[in-house]
């Protein structure tokens, strides 16, 4: 298995990662986005996502992770990795493992003060995979949100 960045050729396939991701979280019906917007986002004038992929020997893409930067007023710049998809069929080989290494590894080249993500509290293996980098896990913290509808809407 290699792990690299990944480039506007692996858009398709991480697209299809983050629809299987949406289903197995229940939620297949609400991803909206899209290449042409991903590549914007990625690859444009003002980039805000960076990626990683997970191909195996024949270059077929299994597993992704993506992140952008935030900022702390408390802590300064920091790493948000966003997801980490696995495709099914793979998951429990290490692939997880390698695509989180990685991205550990880009917060500490990037100089970031740390690094952050979400997992649903129902999602035990990955709960179980987060407590062996003796991650902490914030009890305190409410998440908000407001939709793009409620932004229109204001």
């Amino acid at each position: 298995m290699n792990v690299r960045t990944g480039e506007r050729k692996d858009l398709p396939a991480v697209l299809e990662l983050i629809r299987e991701l949406a289903i197995y979280e229940n939620a297949g019906h609400e991803v909206e986005t899209d290449t042409e917007q991903m590549e914007k986002d990625c690859f444009g004038e003002s980039p805000v996502f960076g990626f990683f992929v997970a191909e195996d020997t024949s270059g077929k893409i299994q597993g992704t992770a993506i992140y952008y930067y935030r900022y702390s007023t408390w802590k300064g710049k920091r790493l948000y990795l966003e997801d980490i998809v696995v495709t099914e069929e793979q998951r429990g080989k290490g692939i997880g493992k390698l695509l989180f290494d990685a991205t550990i590894l880009k917060a500490k080249q990037e100089n970031c003060k740390g690094m952050n993500w979400q997992v649903l509290d129902w999602n035990e293996p990955a709960i179980g995979f987060y407590k062996k980098y003796q991650a902490d896990f914030d009890e305190e913290w409410i998440n908000c949100s407001l939709s793009a509808e409620q932004l229109r809407d204001f």
